[in-house]
């Protein structure tokens, strides 16, 4: 009648591991795509972005062309 004798520091560390490695595994069910879902994705998103700047009236960042660079002419 011997019993097995366990280390309950060993099982629950095993325990934890084993905890982890589930929800890493649920994790990658919900959240994980392939390559070529991410690459595919990417050239669609570069593709709108290039649409919507095609119908941008001005580009973003640039300076306004009117002349008025605080230098009103006189000296």
């Amino acid at each position: 009648m011997s019993a097995e004798i366990i280390n309950l520091r060993m099982a629950r560390k095993k325990k934890q591991r084993q905890d982890k490695d589930r929800s890493a595994e649920n994790n990658r069910r919900k959240f994980g795509r392939s390559k070529a879902e991410r690459e595919a994705a990417r050239r669609r998103r570069e593709e709108l972005e290039s649409h919507v700047d095609a119908h941008l009236l001005q580009k973003p960042g640039l300076a306004d062309d009117d002349g008025s660079s605080g230098n009103d002419g006189s000296a």
